[in-house]
């Protein structure tokens, strides 16, 4: 079955507090979909419907609702804007036409839309921008814009021009048609003739607007080298044509919470966001074949099961057939957290597929050769992790099914299990993501838990050689309890490990019982003289004696442990520390706090360069013990405007400052006790 092109699927991103539910609300209700606009600050919209949600009053994963206009229904997917939930938004980016990149008319905050455009432009993502919140702006429109193409990699088109700013903001120029309009709160906007002193301001636009769509049509260039005036149908043709091929971002604005702007931007979208089989070609997904679905998001919904938002990119799926062997519960449209049954549906459409049990967000389902072919949105590196333990212990069992469906939900999210230290770890993007992972396992699954700091996996080694004795001997009737060793133990070059040799000589420790020496060698080093594992040592066996009768295995693990527990305090033991190699990644105006933070976390500055395809960003690489790292991620980000992050990776181990070392010692014999 071919795409349906009455379909379109249209994602609203853009950083938090930008507006985006506010827009979608405003969208569903102009067109008739809804009969009452909710608030965010009333709790009472289509979207962010979970208690997590309504509790922050911002998005905390996708949200989906559905309305028609001028012959076309609409699909809109409101994303997250916290770069906390960064992975829900790219995960949806994957199964859209068109992204509506929102944004607040603050200069400052421009710089946060940086990322976001990037990975749009990463995956050939068709998007525009929409400004909003006009009616409260205090900077001039053409700022604005110069603001929004210091960020964008693509050209950047206005398709209107601001009349007034602020509380005085009057309405807008139409750039494509030259015609001016004035808002009204409560309905269509007014056409009113252009006042004079915008005539030159809006022609410069037009004029650069012409000139940026004549780069991609010869003809149209041709026509502007000529003085002709270019016909409207033409210029809307070459603004969908580029827009769809990625090459060029149309700017609109309004104030979504006064519907203003709000139903030209509608019109817009019905004219210029590609049809779905615009971006299955794209993608290179052949019209004909078997169903082809992706994955764009999971829920656990409440007494009905697991559902997979699904793209369906190509045929048509219904209730009770198979996927990838998994049989569809069934087909439903979503309008936030209701659902309404579709019984089935085509190629083009955002839907919900009911108890694909197997199926996980990002997965291509249908034919195996294409679904290798389809990107799916990389797993964001975890930035931030507690340890957590259940509040009650008898919900372990339950917990671990609840970290299951958590993870499954949102892939952000990662659960490692430590067996070292004691702890598993919810990784996720920082603090409140974790914290809605939390409250939502408490709401949803019923498993609640408690959060603590992950502890650091010190380790200790020694600076110098020493030579030791133990012996062990146990006489209680029967068979005794006998071993002797004589042992050397020296510090070995870092990243050695242990190593253990046997210089024994005339049978003065029969070989049966070597193996026992080294086992009890390394059982000791489990927890040295700091109470940290030791490593980085090699141990010696020189000499000893036996007892042909109360010698064993164990008496020579004792005799072992005894030597070492006498000869390691003189070998200088010293505290280790990981070392993780970090680069961070930040716009260049903060490079210079970011390398401030990193010295402040006892990080080592390794260099720095401009990033590799980010205009005006700088990535800084550097080493920082893996201590100093826990809340890393909420400074960058309070620093760079919600825009910074790193990447990390285990480095090596190095001596932890002198001062420090023994408070640690300290505290861990404290905790241990």
């Amino acid at each position: 079955m071919s795409a349906d092109a009455s379909n379109r699927n249209v994602a609203l991103v853009g950083p938090g507090g930008a507006g985006k539910t506010t827009l979608l609300e405003s969208l569903l209700f102009v067109t008739g979909a809804i009969g009452r606009k909710g608030r965010v600050m009333d709790k009472n919209t289509v979207g962010d419907a979970s208690p997590e949600a309504r509790e922050r009053q911002m998005s905390t994963e996708v949200n989906v609702a559905g309305t028609s206009h001028g012959n076309i229904r609409f699909t809109l997917l409101d994303c997250p804007g916290s770069v906390e939930f960064v992975q829900e938004a790219r995960a949806a980016l994957m199964g859209v036409d068109l992204a509506v990149v929102v944004v607040e008319p603050v200069l400052e905050r421009m710089i946060a839309v940086a990322p976001l455009l990037h990975f749009l432009d990463e995956h050939d993502i068709p998007h525009m921008v929409f400004i909003n919140k006009m009616d409260r702006s205090e900077v001039r429109y053409r700022d604005l814009l110069d603001g929004i193409r210091r960020v964008s990699a693509r050209p950047v088109v206005p398709h209107q021009y601001a009349i007034g700013r602020g509380e005085e903001l009057l309405g807008y120029v139409d750039l494509v048609t030259e015609q001016a309009y004035a808002y009204r709160k409560d309905g269509p906007s007014d056409r009113i003739p252009l006042p004079e002193e915008y005539r030159e301001r809006e022609q410069e636009a037009r004029r650069m607007m012409l000139e940026t769509l004549a780069d991609f049509d010869d003809d149209l260039l041709e026509k502007l080298l000529e003085d002709q005036e270019p016909p409207t149908e033409q210029i809307l043709r070459d603004l969908q044509k580029t827009l769809g091929a990625d090459q060029v971002v149309p700017v609109f604005m309004g104030a979504a919470e006064q519907d203003m702007g709000v139903r030209r931007f509608l019109e817009a979208l019905v004219q210029e966001t590609p049809e779905p089989a615009a971006r299955a070609a794209a993608l290179g997904i052949a019209g004909d074949g078997p169903p082809l679905v992706q994955v764009l998001k999971t829920y656990f919904v409440p007494h009905a099961g697991k559902l997979s938002l699904v793209r369906v990119w190509r045929g048509s799926v219904k209730d009770g057939m198979t996927l990838d062997d998994m049989r569809i519960g069934g087909v439903v449209r979503l309008m936030g957290a209701q659902h309404e049954p579709a019984g089935e549906t085509g190629a083009g459409s955002i839907v919900g597929l009911a108890r694909l049990e197997e199926a996980r967000t990002g997965a291509v389902l249908g034919s195996s050769g294409e679904a290798a072919q389809i990107r799916c949105a990389a797993p964001a590196p975890p930035m931030y992790a507690f340890a957590v333990t259940p509040a009650n212990r008898s919900d372990e069992v339950k917990l671990s099914s609840a970290f299951a469906k958590l993870v499954d939900e949102d892939p952000g999210l990662r659960v490692e299990s430590d067996p070292e230290m004691r702890q598993t770890l919810l990784w996720g993007q920082g603090e409140m993501h974790l914290r809605v992972a939390l409250d939502r396992l408490r709401n949803k699954y019923n498993a609640a838990v408690e959060a603590s700091s992950p502890k650091t996996p010190y380790r200790e080694t020694i600076r110098k050689a020493s030579q030791a004795h133990g012996r062990h001997k146990k006489q209680s009737g029967g068979h005794g309890q006998f071993g002797d060793v004589k042992i050397e133990i020296r510090p070995l070059d870092r990243g050695q490990g242990f190593q253990f040799e046997n210089r024994i000589v005339g049978g003065a420790v029969p070989r049966q019982f070597i193996p026992a020496v080294e086992g009890g060698a390394r059982d000791f080093l489990q927890k040295g003289p700091l109470g940290f594992p030791v490593v980085d040592v090699a141990v010696t066996l020189t000499d000893g004696q036996f007892h042909s009768v109360d010698s064993n295995e164990l008496s020579f693990k004792m005799a072992t442990a005894l030597a070492l527990k006498e000869g390691l305090p003189k070998c200088a033991p010293v505290l280790l520390e990981p070392v993780l190699s970090v680069t961070i990644s930040v716009p260049a105006d903060y490079t210079s706090k970011a390398l401030q933070l990193i010295s402040t976390r006892r990080g080592q500055i390794l260099g720095y360069e401009g990033k590799d395809g980010w205009s005006e960003w700088d990535e800084i690489r550097a080493s920082i013990p893996q201590a100093e790292m826990h809340d890393l991620i909420v400074t960058l980000r309070s620093m760079t405007q919600g825009t910074g992050f790193f990447e990390w990776s285990y480095d090596r181990l190095q001596e932890v400052p002198e001062r420090l070392a023994q408070a640690i010692a300290e505290n861990h014999g404290s905790t241990a006790g």
